[in-house]
């Protein structure tokens, strides 16, 4: 005897408000977005279409760089990017 299963579509937003875990994932995402956009001002224009706003683990936040290059100046950039955040977490 098989079970008979009645699938019905839901919406990206049903789910993410249905599962906690992707609410969360959810919130993760959108925070990345926050931070990089907090920084996209520091990195050179030319730079900006190679560096994406990644996972984010605890207290580390993560750039996905394509290039050797780019992540050599993200590095010199870190000091701004921290002094950024930081002024950007303390007006939330």
């Amino acid at each position: 005897m098989s079970a008979v299963r009645h699938h019905h579509a839901i919406t990206l937003h049903e789910a993410v408000h249905a599962s906690p875990t992707l609410g969360r994932l959810a919130e993760l995402c959108r925070e990345s977005g926050e931070r990089l956009q907090a920084v996209l001002p520091l990195i050179p224009p030319a730079m900006r279409a190679t560096v994406q706003a990644g996972p984010i683990e605890g207290e580390t936040w993560c750039l996905l760089v394509q290039g050797a290059g780019s992540a050599a100046k993200l590095r010199q950039l870190l000091p701004l990017m921290r002094l950024r955040l930081a002024s950007a977490a303390g007006v939330r």
